[in-house]
């Protein structure tokens, strides 16, 4: 209750897709805190939207695990190498894969590049996002409406796909949703639908692949400090963040990064279709 900040924060904002080196106070990913139990000895994790926030949590956690990871992100390249110095400092090896998810090659170049790396994927994290934030439904326009849906789902579909012939009996598949998937907050309409679509996808895909030993599962994070918030929101909601829940102030991601090893991890051997939520005492259905 006491060891992490809370708001009000200082006034900042950040253009998109935000770094989390600007930020203040610093997200905790799990740097100094996290230490791994071989839950992951030898597996191998691709992890979209890896250079910061969550996805850096969960890499790091990955890595003390006993994971070698492969790390998509879009152009964040300074964070995306401190995450990457995080990992080999765990004494694993690290791939970075920078480019858009929204485009279709790119999609299957990570998958792709993971396998030819690595030989296989054992884990396989979509956690990369997009949102903005709008007062009114008029300010969407037509192509951040389709950017935001080739980002948040669509890349998922084209990743899982890909991805399938790499993976094996035992392999997990973990999908970030979102909150937003139970009470969709309106000024972030769109990224609201997609992670609600996340959600839908995930349990259905478990039922898939479930005959093929292939998990499939999803985090539903609350309000979680990463730069997507400072890049994304304006300064007055950045100032409160986190406020409005049970606990008084926002997750940091090394909150939220256990979950997913669990999930990875053959201590969930018979969770599959499930939507793990993280919200800081808030309930979602």
């Amino acid at each position: 209750m006491t060891d992490y900040p809370r708001p009000p924060f200082p006034q900042q904002a950040q253009p998109v897709p935000g770094s989390q080196a600007k930020m203040e106070p610093y997200p905790d990913c799990g740097e100094q805190s996290y230490q791994g139990s071989g839950r992951l000895d030898s597996r191998i994790a691709l992890i979209t939207g890896a250079d910061s926030g969550i996805g850096r949590a969960v890499a790091i956690a990955f890595a003390r695990e006993g994971a070698d990871v492969a790390l998509s992100y879009l152009d964040e390249h300074e964070d995306a190498q401190e995450t990457a110095r995080w990992v080999e400092q765990a004494g694993r090896q690290c791939l970075l894969l920078p480019g858009d998810l929204a485009q279709k090659d790119h999609c299957r170049h990570i998958v792709e590049a993971t396998a030819e790396r690595f030989g296989r994927i054992d884990v396989l994290v979509n956690n990369a996002a997009f949102q903005m934030t709008h007062e009114t439904f008029e300010e969407i326009t037509d192509e951040e409406w389709v950017k935001t849906f080739d980002t948040n789902i669509t890349a998922i579909f084209r990743i899982c796909q890909a991805a399938l012939k790499h993976m094996g009996e035992g392999s997990s598949i973990i999908n970030t949703s979102s909150v937003n998937a139970d009470m969709p907050k309106p000024t972030l309409l769109a990224y609201a639908c997609t992670k609600g679509a996340i959600a839908n996808f995930t349990g259905g895909l478990a039922q898939m692949l479930g005959e093929r030993g292939i998990r499939v599962n999803s985090v539903a994070p609350g309000p979680i400090w990463t730069p997507l918030i400072v890049s994304t929101m304006p300064e007055d909601e950045v100032r409160h963040f986190g406020s409005q829940t049970p606990l008084g102030r926002p997750g940091q991601p090394a909150e939220v990064a256990p979950i997913y090893v669990l999930l990875a991890s053959d201590q969930a051997s018979y969770t599959s279709g499930a939507l793990y939520s993280v919200t800081g005492g808030r309930p979602i259905l």
